[in-house]
């Protein structure tokens, strides 16, 4: 394929090139030319772990890689050059492994090549989603749950497939959790080239983590450009959903605008996400205060900080983010903390992205595919081996093995060196829990810029009561203030709640789990045919990943489900008992071995029984590889009464 010729910006292109990530380059340029010399060893990366954007190449090399580019660049530009024939596998496999700069594991390349569309398609691409076979999906009638993230990509995927639903949203826009956390600061803190559908990139987001109302806009366009505004119902939530056996299908009722509905669906999928019922802590005479009071994920916009003396329960990510926005303008921020949390290096945390890597990401062929997998594969299975658990272990209680323990004593060092001139704060922001215990924050050094100032306080005495004027510490302290600000998480381990829902013979779900809830592959559980979760038990990541890639592999899997029994005349699908706990044992036994699921850390992960609910212990490849296609095997099916095909 030739390009077609045009008058190439010099000025432009240097600073394409110069912004470029030289292994992600490397790759693009094999494609460009279909010469595998792009990969030679002078130019291979050895990336530094606390920054990955160092790549560990002489400036000369890197020049020289430079300039090289350029000269093929424009000569396909001009349409001087074709583009050169398609990489073969085994050169997609060598091309991997530079750009991750490391060989990478046995099984990995297919998953990986696939998940990134590096060869031209993917499995998740619609062009393999074939639509059902009409008659067959138009006996289907599926209600999603929620237009966040995960429910307009399951609206998406349903369309694809030709199956009829209905989106019902509690709120009256889409956007799930962008849509609702305001707050100063609210950014995401993965990379948005990750943090993004993989068949919708942005070659144009305006900084590497973008802010609350740019990835609002995001969805936004997505939710247009897909028509699914015409399929949802908004300011309409579910109050209960009880299966009719006979009948085989959800009766659903919903709070709507103008009173209680009751609606029918062959099947639900919740997309309603697990960090989205705010948790309040339960401190003595928290009702009592007489100054404002809210949470961070309800941040009220009509209280004016300017001036105020500001009390923030909790240092999770909320607090991180919104604790430097605030910092500057209030007469005082008092920071009560728990536990502190590890933070990772990120001095581009609040970058904007040069025009230089828009430009390309844009013009060059398959780059943002390389630099995409570049992000992936750092961010996700390149960071495991620092977090697993070495049984044979005899190192320090707050380490869980060698690698954990020189990852912990890095982090460590990078901390203490931005508090050298206040040790007070240092033996307080260096955590003594392991190193993946709880969720790492991204820091550029504005959080303990915050902390540092004249008019910061962080107090690590526990909290005893909350008065009409203040709170009370442990030591008898009170503290004064006119505003409490509570960054103290969700419900995370309430799946699913406040909804009502009775399964195959009445069983209620949330009395099922007993505080523990657990599902197959994080999306089914037994007693309760047709009903598939999204972002539900043992799906959440703590160092390895986007939750987008576990969102899109779930809904592959449920569109398997769905076409499974259109296409055999399947009434009710349910998992299998014995299939589910053989599942969970192996994900108990995994998170055992996780520094999250150490004795000595206490976390949001946890259930009040100390089991791990939430996080998967496993790499992502095992996800995706599970999440291909159902197994009939692992369900038990009801057929209906009446051939559907």
């Amino acid at each position: 394929m030739t390009a077609k010729s045009e008058t190439v910006d010099l000025s432009q292109l240097d600073a394409a090139l110069e912004s470029a990530h030289l292994p992600a380059l490397c790759a693009a340029m094999v494609h460009l030319t279909g010469d595998k010399a792009w990969l030679r060893p002078e130019w291979a990366p050895a990336y530094d772990p606390l920054d990955r954007n160092q790549i560990g190449v002489s400036a000369e090399e890197q020049a020289r890689l430079r300039a090289a580019a350029k000269a093929a660049i424009i000569a396909y530009l001009t349409g001087q050059a074709p583009m050169g024939p398609a990489p073969s596998p085994a050169t997609i496999e060598r091309m991997i492994s530079f750009v991750a700069g490391a060989e990478i594991p046995e099984g990995y390349g297919e998953f990986l090549a696939d998940e990134l569309a590096i060869a031209g398609t993917s499995s998740k691409d619609p062009q393999w989603e074939a639509p059902i076979r009409q008659a067959a999906g138009q006996k289907l009638r599926v209600l999603v749950v929620g237009a966040g993230m995960s429910g307009l990509l399951a609206g998406i995927r349903l369309s694809q497939a030709g199956v009829p639903f209905q989106i019902v949203e509690k709120n009256a826009d889409v956007g799930g959790t962008w849509l609702e956390n305001t707050y100063p600061g609210c950014r995401v803190d993965s990379s948005n080239h990750m943090y993004s559908y993989s068949f919708e990139p942005n070659h144009f987001w305006p900084q590497h983590f973008s802010t609350q109302p740019v990835l609002l806009d995001y969805f936004r366009g997505v939710a247009d450009r897909y028509g699914l505004k015409k399929r949802i119902r908004f300011q309409t939530s579910v109050e209960e959903m009880v299966w009719d056996q006979a009948r085989s299908v959800w009766k659903v009722t919903l709070n709507t605008p103008i009173g209680p509905e009751t609606t029918e669906a062959t099947a639900v999928i919740t997309a309603v996400g697990q960090l989205n019922r705010p948790r309040f802590p339960d401190i003595k005479g928290r009702d009592s205060f007489k100054g404002e009071a809210f949470h961070s994920a309800q941040w009220r916009h009509d209280v004016d900080l300017a001036g105020k003396r500001v009390a923030v329960i909790g240092t999770g990510a909320s607090a991180f983010q919104f604790v430097p926005e605030i910092a500057d303008k209030v007469a005082s921020v008092t920071v009560f903390q728990r536990t502190p949390p590890w933070s990772l290096p990120a001095e581009h945390y609040h970058h904007d992205v040069p025009a230089g890597m828009n430009w390309l990401l844009e013009h060059l062929p398959n780059y943002d595919k390389w630099y995409r997998f570049f992000l992936f594969w750092m961010a996700t299975d390149g960071f495991l081996a620092g977090v697993r658990a070495d049984p044979s272990w005899n190192g320090p209680p707050d380490t869980v093995g060698p690698d954990n323990a020189m990852f912990k004593e890095m982090l460590a060092m990078a901390i203490r060196a931005q508090v050298e001139d206040r040790p007070d704060l240092a033996e307080k922001v260096i955590p003594k829990y392991p190193f993946g215990g709880k969720r790492a924050l991204l820091d550029n050094g504005v959080w303990l810029e915050a902390l540092k100032r004249p008019n910061a306080q962080l107090i690590d005495t526990a909290i005893t009561e909350i008065t009409p004027t203040g709170i009370v510490t442990s030591d008898g302290q009170a503290h004064e203030f006119d505003v409490i600000i509570y960054g103290t998480g969700f419900h995370a381990s309430k799946f699913l709640w406040p909804m009502k829902i009775k399964g195959r013979g009445g069983a209620d779900l949330h009395e099922t789990w007993a505080g523990d809830p657990k599902a197959y592959l994080g999306m089914t559980t037994p007693g309760f045919p047709n009903l598939f979760m999204i972002y539900g038990p043992n799906t959440n990541i703590v160092v390895n990943g986007s939750i987008v890639f576990f969102s899109e592999c779930s809904v592959r899997y449920i569109v398997g489900c769905l076409r499974l029994m259109a296409e055999r005349g399947i009434a009710a699908l349910e998992v299998k008992r014995e299939v589910t706990e053989a599942f969970n044992a192996r994900i108990d036994a995994g998170n055992a071995l996780m520094a999250w699921g150490s004795p000595n850390v206490s976390s949001w992960y946890k259930t009040e029984n100390g089991r791990v609910s939430q996080n998967w212990p496993f790499a992502l490849v095992d996800y995706w590889r599970a999440t291909l296609a159902p197994d009939p095997k692992d369900f038990a099916l009801k057929w209906a009464a009446e051939p559907v095909v």
